[in-house]
């Protein structure tokens, strides 16, 4: 799954050499007052994510982003994809030992932020290095492209800007400074229970699916082919037994309905009308409020899953649930 704006094209604009002078000198003086001052001293792997708000933005995030890169996470609670990928965010940094900061910002508690970045659907990541906002990617991605952009986002760092990192205590690492991925490490190997929820597909047994599939996620969260698999599977499940002309009247009748509009997104999404489902809920969201409204919006969120995140249609139809939401 290759996620959108998942790569470091836009540090031209970073690499510009007074923003490049100016960023090396704040972080030497920086160093030089800490080192006055007897030291900050080694910080905790916990201080390597914080919470930002809108008042506390420019002294966390901004001045923060003169010694270290700082990644930014946007979330809410609502907002499911972001329940995979924060963890995995927070797992990440913690492993890069100081070379990142991460700072969560909680769009619902500071839209104005949302509205300086532009930013149109959650999860988006950013980044803020030397005072400089770059863009990574948008909606959930997998490790191994989060890594890449990781890599890259701590070389600018270090090249362009003389940032080298905060220092941290590694006996406050878990494990006595054991190494930083040992955390994150899978329980153990998948491919077993992967294997059994593709042969309950394929005999028809999604209950069996379903099950194996949220067996592997109950130990690996963000394990995608299950997130992926899990998502088919529930999806069939529900259309399992529907009588579609019952279903599309009901919708037609019932423009307002949420239940009638979220059966009828999932026969259109089986019966391979992409984005006929998406904009059904879509507008279904502009028409309904409350428990009605989250549903559909949850729904909807389950069906990008089903898509996959790197899809075109997913990325603009998060756009314009984005602009329907708010």
């Amino acid at each position: 799954m290759q996620p959108r704006n998942m790569s470091m094209s836009g540090v031209v604009d970073l690499a510009a050499v007074k923003a490049a002078q100016e960023a090396k000198a704040k972080a030497e003086q920086a160093r030089a007052e800490a080192a006055r001052q007897g030291g900050g001293g080694a910080i905790s792997p916990a201080d390597l994510v914080i919470d930002v708000d809108e008042a506390g933005f420019e002294r966390d995030v901004l001045q923060r982003s003169t010694e270290v890169p700082v990644v930014i996470d946007f979330w809410a609670e609502w907002c499911e994809p972001c329940k995979q990928l924060s963890p995995l965010l927070e797992r990440l940094t913690v492993e890069y030992n100081g070379r990142i900061l991460l700072a969560k910002i909680d769009v619902d508690a500071n839209q104005m932020l949302m509205q300086q970045f532009g930013i149109q659907g959650i999860p988006a990541v950013f980044a803020v290095v030397a005072g400089q906002a770059l863009p990574l990617f948008q909606g959930a991605a997998g490790e191994a492209q989060i890594r890449q952009t990781l890599d890259q986002l701590v070389q600018v760092g270090e090249q362009r800007f003389g940032l080298t990192g905060l220092d941290v205590d590694p006996d406050a690492v878990p494990g006595g400074g054991a190494p930083a991925e040992a955390p994150g490490e899978a329980v153990g190997p998948y491919d077993a229970l992967l294997e059994a929820a593709v042969r309950a597909l394929d005999s028809g047994d999604l209950a069996g699916a379903v099950q194996a599939y949220k067996n592997v996620l109950t130990d690996d969260p963000t394990n995608p082919e299950a997130t992926l698999g899990l998502a088919q599977a529930e999806l069939l499940q529900r259309v399992q037994g529907l009588d579609p002309a019952k279903v599309r009247g009901d919708a037609a009748e019932k423009p307002g309905d949420a239940a009638a509009q979220i059966a009828a997104a999932d026969l259109d999404l089986v019966g391979g009308h992409v984005e006929d489902a998406f904009g059904r809920l879509i507008e279904t969201v502009g028409r309904t409020a409350g428990d009605d409204r989250n549903a559909v919006r949850v729904r909807l969120l389950e069906l990008f899953e089903v898509v996959g995140a790197d899809d075109p249609r997913v990325i603009a139809a998060r756009r314009a649930l984005a602009r329907a939401l708010f």
